[in-house]
């Protein structure tokens, strides 16, 4: 992206990129931080659930009291999303059934949305981009965070003439996470429940991506936005270092762990025995590619590419994201070059609720990092086959039928109100494209 000059332009004819940010949490105090030293980058309104809050958030990264007075707060996404002064909408709620009222209401009006909420990406994000695509604007990924910036490297391998063998992210992972709840959720950071309150850190927030859910989903979306498939029965996470990642992930057949070439995956920090992978990605992302010949794979080896034994397998990777800080890529990207920084294309990859423990009829889901439930991706057609319950709609669902521990929970499973908006979005993106 070569925009900056154009900023600059912008600014000096007081022309700005105008923003409406929907949530006012990390990510969005992130973004925050960063407008001030932007030029012609304007947050005309923040919409949250406690506008003082968002104020404070405000003032917390070193907003001005005349800055702050600059910006409309309101309690009212929806009739945010209804004013003129927005040409592009941030939704950072991070809950899947509000993020998908007000994509789908910014769409109607003509918006350009990024969403920053995964979860309602995954939840219906292909219906969405469609219509998106259809009104003339664009859907996109948030830049900063993993799945757009994984996105972008698998798009570099493809333009480049590289097959992709395998992409995702880094993160910290044992099987037994799986049952981490956000009662036990602080002994794995390596903090007291105190210490995380007084840091304002929620516990099922952080519990979720401890539990796999959080992983599931991004890969999830990485799947729908560059057709890579999802494991046929969840994630493996295999330990690999920055240095191991084009031996680990290739093909079972030629000495990896992976059941074939072009797939989504994502990589633990630590051995299955707790110890410290040497050289981690936990906070990165990759990309592996294949040398399409012989040529390209001694090219590798002249250059310096940490390759596989045979050579032919090399990997790239960024070994750290800033998350909200690098938002504004998707913004300007959205209003000056009227693309996205990644975007759902199909329904590939789908992310089914398991239960953590043995649940029985009448128990009540609380979803996303909860203590009932965490995500598993499996490809969509599995998915759609075994009637999965997605992770986005397992919160505050009565079941009614009991679930062993393990065991996916389906759409039979849970008493559903068909007439929920969530639930008829989500189910016409099945019908339309599944």
């Amino acid at each position: 992206m070569f925009v900056y000059q154009e900023l600059v332009a912008r600014a000096e004819q007081e022309k700005p990129i105008r923003v409406g940010l929907i949530g006012a949490g990390k990510f969005g105090s992130m973004f925050l931080s960063q407008v001030p030293t932007t030029p012609a980058l304007q947050v005309s309104v923040i919409a949250d659930l406690r506008p003082d809050n968002a104020r404070k958030a405000c003032a917390g990264v070193g907003w001005s009291d005349e800055q702050i007075g600059s910006v409309t707060f309101t309690d009212d996404a929806m009739e945010m999303l209804l004013r003129h002064d927005v040409d592009v909408v941030a939704e950072a709620t991070g809950n899947p059934v509000a993020g998908l009222l007000h994509a789908r209401e910014a769409i109607r009006q003509g918006k350009h949305i990024v969403m920053v909420n995964v979860e309602a990406d995954v939840l219906a994000g292909a219906l969405l981009a469609e219509e998106a695509r259809a009104a003339g604007v664009v859907y996109s990924m948030a830049y900063g965070d993993q799945p757009a910036l994984t996105c972008e490297m698998v798009e570099w391998a493809r333009a480049c003439g590289f097959n992709v063998v395998a992409a995702g992210k880094g993160t910290k992972y044992l099987p037994s996470y799986h049952a981490s709840t956000p009662d036990t959720v602080w002994d794995h950071y390596g903090l007291t429940p105190a210490q995380a309150a007084e840091a304002g850190m929620n516990p099922q927030m952080f519990n979720s991506f401890l539990d796999g859910t959080k992983s599931a989903l991004e890969m999830a979306a990485i799947a729908n936005a560059t057709a890579l498939t999802p494991p046929a029965d969840g994630l493996l996470f295999p330990p690999a270092g920055m240095d191991d990642l084009a031996h680990v992930l290739r093909p079972a057949t030629e000495g990896g762990q992976l059941a074939g070439k072009g797939m989504v995956e994502v990589v633990s920090s630590i051995e299955r025995d707790g110890r410290p992978v040497f050289r981690d990605l936990r906070w990165g992302v990759y990309v592996v590619i294949e040398a399409p010949n012989p040529y390209a794979a001694a090219c590798f080896r002249q250059y310096g590419m940490n390759t596989d034994a045979t050579g032919r397998y090399s990997a790239m990777y960024k070994p750290f994201h800033l998350i909200g800080l690098e938002l504004n890529v998707s913004i300007l990207s959205a209003a000056l070059l009227g693309k996205p920084t990644g975007s759902t294309l199909s329904f590939e990859g789908d992310v089914v609720a398991i239960a953590k423990r043995d649940l029985s009829v009448g128990e009540t889901l609380d979803g996303e990092g909860g203590f009932t439930v965490y995500g598993k991706l499996l490809p969509a057609k599995k998915s759609l086959a075994l009637g999965g319950l997605p992770i986005g709609l397992a919160h505050g669902v009565r079941l009614a039928a009991s679930v062993a521990a393990g065991q996916p929970i389906t759409w039979s499973d849970v008493e559903v109100d068909a007439t929920n908006d969530a639930v008829k979005i989500r189910r016409e993106m099945e019908q339309r494209c599944g």
